[in-house]
């Protein structure tokens, strides 16, 4: 877990690490997580002219100017403080803080000014659903109520019937108009950025009076007049593309989810590798809005959701949606979080990730790990780690159980041939000790590797003990049964020793033949099994001090073990006998085994 906190991710729970490594899908924010989070407007629309450079202010109508000062330094979560000297500080989310940053330095924006001049009736706080915020004002003696809405661009030009020019003048938005703008919009959203409408009417105090709204409580929805549309680029992060292919080629499919549109949502995922522009699919279902997704029928849903990469304008009820659907198509999903709403979603995934940046305390409290820099390619590596820590549960339980099946089998025979076992109490406690303690050590302290994420994810209904991990056991158990069967029946007439040497022999050779075996352990399919090893000091350290316990055991504990010492040549029979379990292994490997689970071919045949 501390390799891993300097890796920027912090395990809460440590189930979750096992299970991240078997994640078949990775369901992904895009703020702050794909992205840097450092929000810039680069694009500037009034009406349908593009504002070069964003220095807008003069270029813009004065009139127009002062109400775009209001709906962006009034209708704001953010907030501006101007010290009497330096730079202005900016605060609030990343959208609001590259809003109000433009308005300072571009449009000239003086916030000080701007609230001494209005007083603000309502707010409409901005939420996940309805995609926009809003403020009703008055300005210091006068009767004239302005409101003002800001929010997804779709959402705000559904409120519009007309539009400011650059002159200050308004003019009608008809049918024509509107595809016009949408073209704009469009245009904008391929290039990545997430676009930003603003929407402003004014009504007369007794106005509002006759339809019962006094104090200006109730924000007008219709009939407004479009202010303009300002574009925001959010950049992807280094690596980010790297990450996602690094998913891909290890068989995990990424899918994001957005509150942008469809079109910001399907360019920042082409930039980010998530879509393939060449994908006959990327038209066909592959991208889907979170209406859309939610409209579906739950058979729709079963048999779309595979198909989704991208699904735009979503909202968190919407990703806890497809996490169900995926889970309930026998898949291991991985979420990333940082809302205060996203936390049914990370407690229904089986692996919540939240944000350490960004990410609310209800977020983190409802994860299981916590990525502290907010990068996708952290995500990555955690995957990365979770399989590494599978791998190595996965070699001790197979090393495990070729020494308990062999000293099983031995003893068994022995006793029921004889009437006496050759490996006592006290030895079998022995090998217990260092092959469960310092054989986990030894195996569960390599670091992940690149190989490991060239593999198809395990998921969820792969058995721990593979095939391949049961042709290695059963052949390293088979020789060790063997070879020691033979020390047991033939070992007096053989090395011509009496029988307390003999069964010395036996269990020396059996604890050495598990030393040398942890370097097979090491890896299941490869056949170098000792590739990285000098990389790895404890696992040589473990190894070494096994060794040198073991000749205190057989040559100055001989009261307490049971033992007998043995000479130079009946070391080098033991040694020998135990060493030859590394060619087995490389053989043994070169054996194909079937894809399906043994156990699974059993049951069909006896079916």
């Amino acid at each position: 877990m501390k390799r891993m906190m300097a890796d920027q991710a912090m395990v809460r729970k440590l189930a979750s690490c096992e299970t991240m490594g078997s994640a078949t899908t990775i369901c992904t924010d895009k703020t702050g997580t794909l992205t840097l989070n450092q929000m810039k407007v680069t694009k500037f629309f009034l009406g349908q002219e593009a504002m070069k450079d964003e220095k807008a202010s003069p270029a813009v109508c004065s009139d127009v100017l002062e109400l775009f000062y209001q709906g962006v330094g009034l209708n704001t979560t953010g907030s501006v403080y101007a010290p009497a000297s330096g730079i202005p500080e900016i605060s609030g989310s990343p959208t609001e803080k590259a809003l109000l940053s433009w308005a300072v330095s571009d449009l000239g924006m003086d916030m000080e000014e701007l609230k001494r001049s209005c007083t603000l009736l309502h707010v409409e706080a901005f939420n996940s659903e309805k995609k926009r915020s809003g403020i009703s004002l008055k300005k210091r003696d006068s009767n004239v109520v302005h409101v003002h809405w800001k929010g997804a661009v779709e959402m705000i030009l559904a409120m519009c019937s007309s539009y400011y020019g650059s002159t200050g003048a308004t003019q009608v938005m008809g049918d024509v108009e509107r595809i016009k703008l949408e073209k704009i919009i469009k245009e904008m959203a391929d290039q990545s950025l997430r676009c930003i409408a603003f929407a402003y009417g004014q009504f007369q105090e007794e106005e509002l009076e006759n339809h019962g709204d006094k104090a200006g409580q109730k924000l007008k929805k219709n009939g407004l007049t479009l202010l303009g549309l300002v574009g925001l680029k959010d950049p992807c992060r280094p690596g980010v593309r790297n990450a996602v292919e690094a998913c891909k080629n290890a068989g995990v499919s990424i899918k994001m989810i957005t509150g942008d549109n469809i079109f910001t949502a399907r360019a920042i995922a082409i930039e980010c590798g998530i879509l393939d522009p060449n994908d006959l699919n990327l038209n066909n279902g592959a991208v889907v809005e979170g209406v859309e997704f939610r409209n579906y029928t739950a058979e729709e849903r079963m048999k779309k959701v595979d198909m989704i990469s991208v699904m735009a304008r979503s909202s968190p009820f919407d990703k806890l949606l497809m996490v169900q659907c995926l889970k309930q198509k026998g898949q291991v999903v991985a979420v990333t979080g940082d809302g205060t709403n996203d936390a049914p979603a990370l407690k229904e995934a089986d692996v919540g990730l939240s944000m350490g940046i960004q990410g609310t305390e209800v977020a983190k409290e409802s994860s299981d790990i916590v990525i502290l820099d907010d990068n996708f390619a952290t995500v990555v590596t955690v995957l990365k780690w979770g399989r590494c820590v599978y791998t190595n549960i996965q070699k001790f339980i197979q090393f495990q159980l070729t020494v308990n099946i062999a000293a099983l089998v031995i003893n068994f025979i022995a006793a029921a041939s004889a009437g006496q076992v050759p490996l006592t109490a006290v030895q079998l406690l022995w090998v217990n000790l260092i092959m469960d303690t310092l054989g986990a050590l030894a195996l569960a302290t390599d670091r992940p590797t690149e190989e490991l994420m060239k593999k198809p994810p395990v998921g969820r209904k792969q058995p721990l003990i593979t095939n391949i991990m049961w042709r290695n056991l059963i052949a390293q158990a088979l020789y060790q049964i063997l070879v020691l069967l033979i020390l047991q029946f033939k070992g007096k007439v053989i090395f011509g020793v009496n029988e307390n040497v003999k069964d010395t022999l036996i269990f020396n050779t059996f604890v050495l033949c598990q030393v040398f075996n942890e370097f097979n352990a090491r890896k299941l399919e490869k056949k170098n099994v000792f590739e990285g090893v000098l990389q790895n000091k404890l696992f040589l350290g473990i190894i070494g001090v096994t060794i040198v316990l073991q000749v205190i055991m057989v040559e100055f504990l001989k009261k307490f073990a049971d033992t007998e010492r043995l000479n130079w040549g009946q070391w080098g029979a033991c040694i020998g006998i135990a060493i030859i379990s590394w060619p087995i292994g490389w053989v043994v490997k070169c054996i194909p085994v079937p894809e399906k689970p043994v156990f699974d071919l059993l049951k069909r045949r006896s079916s």
